[in-house]
């Protein structure tokens, strides 16, 4: 067969059902096997949206998504997509056609480096340079995706190298030199942590994306529920466990709660689960953990004592390991720490009602009473993300994806889209803000022509928000953030065939939301929004 059929041979042996693309030239010999195969091509309209939408099917699925891209400005428009999942450590494989082997370095037509314009932000990739390598190169390519630390893995592929004839055998197993990511975890230092843990009076344990990653949102219930130790979580933690669940205390960070994190700064032990810990979720803090001992469980061991200096590191899978953690763990007696939280709470909590225009916290409030137990929620970037973070309620099986590493603009749209495509009878809401929804909202085409059912809530503005509150904040002005000429947003979806409403003060909003969750189609509500609303 040739190499073209062989790549989409591979992909059926993976059991990959859908993939995201934009074709040309280079992968014409890919497009032409695909066609023949049992694999749905979904053309987006953007190749940064196919890095998105399978983002959004990997995370919603918890398998492996994968993107198509031609050579030169195809593969570079899907940099982004690949960065935003090298970030938050999603599983994609992306695959990119190339100019013919001979021409590679003769700046021809079409050609780009994408190995070296993305090698500092893909777990590993590959220029195939001889077809018979193609089912070990895309066995590994999919091992490494997924493993240890998942993270986007790319195949850049020539265009002779499709057309050549090749044998296919595909590899059973995978031996990888110098690449056996550990999943057990020391005894000796989960021991040393457990022992530690028994002695605090403060503990606090905190949540980041890798229970998710590692599947362990139930051990990590077990483990809390058998040690009676109050968790936080970061922005990429928030559907690891029930928003109201006794023992969550809420977000941490730049933009959490002022309550979460003075937790965090009176603790005496930190127990860190799969977290990076970076800038946002310390929010820059020195005072960040410092009355703590830390004890930090990853996966990857170059995060351990990056950001933080750690007293217990635990390498290894966070589920195997909370696992271990409660087989040790004895009761904690939190009653007073747990209490003095509260007490904090309490004193800073706000509840702002906006009485002229929508309260994007009463819309994301509303909207977490009607929709359903196993909705997936897709947030962009900007203010409307730290709105979704702060009062958006998970419970049941929702999910809740945003781009948190990167903070890409314009992911919402297209990652619902790889969510609708994995689960078509859930609830799938992406929200976002006038600014970002206009990063993407091509993708519109992809929705319509797909048939998917989408609710997009669009908070508007009329401004870059969270440009302009920084501003006004650091400033005391503001410059080039106002979005004045913003198209109409509802006339803009029926030109697609959808549906939309526009929602202007907080009474409408409810029979908007009914209207929408009645709809057989992709419903936008679009709610005006004061400029001076913050985030704070």
């Amino acid at each position: 067969m040739k190499a073209a059929e062989a790549i989409i041979q591979c992909l059926q042996e993976e059991n990959v059902k859908i993939v995201f693309g934009y074709p040309g030239v280079p992968v014409g010999p890919l497009y032409d096997a695909l066609r023949k195969s049992d694999i749905e091509h979904i053309l987006v309209r953007h190749e940064q949206a196919a890095g998105h939408s399978a983002s959004g099917y990997a995370r919603a699925t918890r398998s492996i998504g994968v993107c198509i891209a031609t050579s030169g400005p195809g593969a570079i428009n899907l940099i982004t997509g690949i960065a935003t999942a090298y970030a938050d450590s999603i599983p994609i494989v992306a695959i990119t056609g190339q100019v013919r082997t001979d021409l590679i370095g003769k700046d021809v037509f079409q050609e780009a480096d994408i190995i070296g314009a993305t090698d500092s932000f893909t777990k590993h990739s590959y220029l195939v340079k001889d077809a018979k390598d193609i089912p070990r190169i895309m066995k590994e390519a999919f091992y490494i995706a997924k493993t240890g630390r998942p993270g986007p893995v790319l195949v850049d592929v020539p265009l002779d190298i499709q057309n050549t004839e090749m044998e296919f055998v595909y590899p059973k197993e995978v031996n990888i030199r110098g690449y056996k990511p550990t999943i057990n975890g020391n005894k000796r230092q989960i021991k040393k942590a457990i022992e530690r843990i028994k002695r605090s009076l403060k503990p606090l344990i905190c949540v980041g994306g890798g229970i998710m990653s590692a599947n362990a949102e139930k051990e990590l219930i077990k483990f809390i529920e058998k040690s009676k130790i109050p968790m936080v979580h970061t922005l990429m933690g928030k559907d690891g466990i029930p928003t109201k669940y006794l023992y969550n205390i809420g977000l941490i960070g730049s933009h959490g709660f002022i309550y979460a994190n003075k937790a965090v700064a009176k603790a005496d032990v930190l127990i860190l689960v799969g977290t990076r810990v970076a800038d946002r979720a310390t929010g820059g803090s020195k005072s960040f953990g410092k009355m703590a001992d830390i004890i930090h469980i990853d996966v990857d061991p170059a995060e351990i004592g990056k950001n933080l200096s750690v007293l217990i590191p635990v390498v290894g899978n966070c589920k195997k390991i909370l696992q271990d953690f409660t087989e040790q763990i004895t009761e904690i007696d939190t009653k007073v720490w747990i209490g003095e939280i509260k007490s904090w709470e309490k004193e800073y909590a706000k509840n702002r009602q906006s009485k002229e225009k929508v309260n994007p916290q009463y819309a994301l409030e509303l909207l977490s009473e009607m929709i359903e137990d196993d909705a997936i929620v897709t947030a962009d970037v900007g203010q409307n993300q730290i709105w979704t973070s702060h009062y958006l309620d998970m419970l049941g099986n929702r999910r809740f994806l945003t781009s948190g590493g990167l903070g890409t603009m314009g992911y919402s749209i297209p990652s619902s889209v790889g969510c609708k495509l994995a689960f078509p009878n859930r609830r799938v809401v992406a929200v976002m803000g006038d600014g970002s929804f206009q990063m993407s909202m091509s993708e519109l085409g992809t929705i319509a022509q797909n048939h998917l059912n989408i609710i997009l809530l669009l908070f508007n503005n009329s401004n870059l928000g969270m440009v302009r509150e920084y501003q006004k904040s650091v400033y005391k002005n503001t410059y080039g953030v106002s979005l004045n000429e913003n198209p109409d947003f509802v006339k803009l979806v029926e030109a697609y065939g959808l549906s939309g409403k526009k929602v202007n003060c907080n009474s409408e909003l409810k029979g908007a939301l009914e209207e929408a969750m009645e709809c057989s189609k992709t419903f936008l509500i679009e709610c005006i929004v004061d400029k001076d609303e913050s985030t704070l």
